[in-house]
């Protein structure tokens, strides 16, 4: 059987096509390749905080999923807003950040001049966890009854007084909702962290505040403070025995602090997908969860579309609370 030679136009028809291949070739290899190089978690707040735990937690095994190293680099301040725009504006494809909840819902009703857009520059890729606050006062203010409590701060106008971890935060915010809800007045005093609130509690400056389960807790359990309830509409698995928000007569309040995994919104959109994919399978992962759980937060729902979601409740929640009270930080 003869065999027949390739034509030149066979030939050269063969030459184009492969050359026409090329490019399909060279893009599928570049887009299974990334990430190409080390992966950056900016954190906006200082080593020891939750967003700094959670993303060293998150690195390794983030790192291997990747094939890639993964290196956490904590730029502090601005209460995280510093952070969320260095993720917004990174462009090297390879950069994402471990951001709170107030920079990317409160923070563009607080400051005139935030230098990004959480909604357009920054894209949802995973919701960590997230965590009531619980509502603490001196072990003296509560005699009987978490009502009857209620009933004498009401009464009290505004003769009693707060602490918070500063304004705008998630402790002045939450109580302002409660204060709403339950028609109490105390009055709002800003302290540079959780620490110093509880000593002012104890020296009698302030009576009360809204403040994380790690922060507050062990006072509880040694006796010195009690805890009133915690801020989420229903009972938190995480302090089962504490009265939600519906339960002490706040029905529509429903407050939770969460982090999140954000990406610079010009990134590629398989790119975003493979680390959606990615941290679904690592925060899935019944060890992750423990882990997160003993840290005083749970993990739900953590895909990029109900963080989107829960960004776009809380952005609606917080600025209407802002409008209505006038607040502004800058």
């Amino acid at each position: 059987m003869t065999r027949t030679k390739p034509s030149f136009l066979t030939r050269a028809g063969l030459t184009l096509l492969g050359l026409a291949l090329l490019p399909l070739a060279a893009g599928a290899q570049t887009q299974a390749a990334w990430p190409s190089k080390a992966v950056r978690i900016i954190v906006g707040y200082p080593s020891g905080s939750s967003p700094d735990i959670q993303a060293r937690m998150l690195a390794e095994p983030l790192s291997r999923a990747l094939g890639q190293p993964v290196i956490v680099e904590n730029r502090p301040g601005a209460s995280g807003n510093i952070g969320a725009d260095i993720t917004a504006k990174a462009d090297d494809g390879h950069t994402i950040g471990v951001i709170g909840n107030g920079p990317l819902t409160s923070s563009k009703f607080l400051y005139a001049k935030l230098p990004y857009d959480p909604l357009k520059d920054l894209a949802p890729i995973a919701l960590i966890g997230a965590a009531p606050l619980i509502w603490v006062a001196p072990k003296s203010a509560i005699t009987s009854s978490v009502d009857d409590y209620i009933k004498q701060v009401r009464a009290s106008g505004d003769k009693l007084a707060y602490g918070s971890i500063g304004a705008g935060s998630g402790s002045h915010l939450g109580m302002e909702l409660v204060k709403e809800q339950l028609g109490i007045n105390p009055l709002h005093v800003p302290f540079n962290g959780g620490p110093p609130i509880l000593n002012a509690m104890m020296g009698g400056q302030v009576h009360m505040t809204l403040l994380p389960a790690s922060t507050v807790m062990p006072m509880v359990q040694a006796g010195k403070l009690t805890a009133v309830a915690v801020t989420s509409a229903k009972r938190s698995p995480l302090e089962p025995e504490l009265p939600s928000m519906q339960e002490i007569g706040a029905k529509t309040t429903n407050i939770e602090v969460w982090n999140a995994v954000m990406a610079p919104a010009k990134m590629p959109a398989a790119h975003q997908a493979r680390l959606s994919s990615e941290f679904g399978k690592i925060l899935g992962s019944r060890e992750m969860r423990q882990k997160l759980f003993l840290l005083g937060w749970k993990a739900d729902d953590t895909s990029a579309t109900a963080l989107a979601q829960r960004i776009k409740s809380d952005t609606a929640t917080y600025g209407d609370l802002i409008a209505k009270k006038g607040l502004k930080l800058d």
